[in-house]
């Protein structure tokens, strides 16, 4: 079914789930920048703020989450680091690269004490495109020719990032409705959903996923147009553990009308609540049971001929 906006119906409630501790607000860092190709819902035009930052300004103390927007790589040390409980990041790109937005890099120095700093028990959440950040292979100085193929599950070799996040963005094609299958109700945010629903969606093809996903949500490919959805379902959303650090991504969060959506609002602040603990969850490993042929990845193309 197509889930409609009576879907205000389920409210923002994070009910049903184990409530811990709360002293005041939790500080999350909501980190955009693009060093390859920007989203319209993170692009600050006129100096005006972004289509997420508004909704996440407006819906933040709701859940008691106070955000500070930033694209500004070079931020990135331990000590600037260690104010927030969360971050959570729509990004795109090598970040070490100052690339499309022009923004300050973070240096590698920073990629690392952000890295660490999760380990460590901070939070991390990442919204579609963060799946399309530090591809493994893919540095600065290496001709895209040359770098390594993305239709390939790397696993212990992947980018410490991708690692991290628990999957990596391969390609998408045209937006279109597609099916995702809940996995788990219990989960904050989860609670009413219901066993599936349907959305236009830029839907991505992910690979390489972690084995101790507690997968959330699967993409249903069957139906699906487009050469990057040949291929059996795979995880979409998940949680896990990273250290001692708590782990959120969802694929969703393309369109601006799937920000103003309940049903998205939802998902994407039970994810945040649990990272910043300000509720708990199970998140034991079910990659296999959920998901079993996600590790199949779709063909990869033949080579674009070269001009001339």
């Amino acid at each position: 079914m197509i889930l409609r906006a009576g879907l205000a119906a389920f409210g923002l409630s994070l009910t049903g789930c184990a409530t811990m501790e709360s002293p005041g607000p939790k500080k999350v860092l909501f980190f955009s920048k693009s060093s390859i190709f920007e989203h319209s819902v993170i692009k600050s035009v006129g100096g005006k703020p972004s289509f997420a930052q508004g909704i996440l300004s407006d819906l933040g103390p709701k859940h008691e989450i106070e955000f500070t927007f930033s694209k500004d790589g070079s931020l990135f040390t331990r000590d600037y680091l260690a104010q927030f409980d969360t971050y959570c990041f729509y990004t795109t790109g090598t970040l070490t690269e100052v690339g499309t937005d022009k923004n300050p890099a973070m240096t590698p120095e920073g990629k690392d004490a952000f890295l660490n700093a999760i380990k460590n028990g901070k939070g991390f959440v990442g919204i579609h495109s963060a799946t399309d950040t530090f591809h493994t292979g893919e540095v600065p100085g290496v001709p895209a020719e040359k770098a390594p193929t993305r239709y390939k599950n790397y696993g212990a070799e992947a980018d410490p990032y991708i690692r991290m996040i628990g999957g990596e963005f391969i390609h998408h094609d045209s937006q279109q409705v597609a099916k995702m299958r809940v996995v788990d109700h219990k989960f904050p945010g989860f609670e009413g959903l219901g066993d599936s629903f349907s959305l236009n969606e830029e839907w991505y093809s992910l690979k390489d996923f972690s084995p101790d996903l507690h997968v959330l949500l699967v993409q249903e490919t069957e139906g699906m147009k487009g050469p990057n959805y040949q291929r059996p379902p795979y995880p979409a959303t998940w949680a896990r553990m990273h250290g001692k650090g708590r782990v959120f991504y969802t694929s969703m969060g393309h369109r601006e009308d799937v920000w103003m959506n309940p049903l998205f609002q939802n998902i994407l602040f039970g994810g945040i609540s649990w990272s910043v603990r300000n509720v708990d969850a199970d998140v034991t490993p079910n990659l296999l049971q959920a998901a079993p042929n996600c590790m199949t990845l779709q063909p990869e193309p033949p080579p674009k001929p070269k001009a001339g």
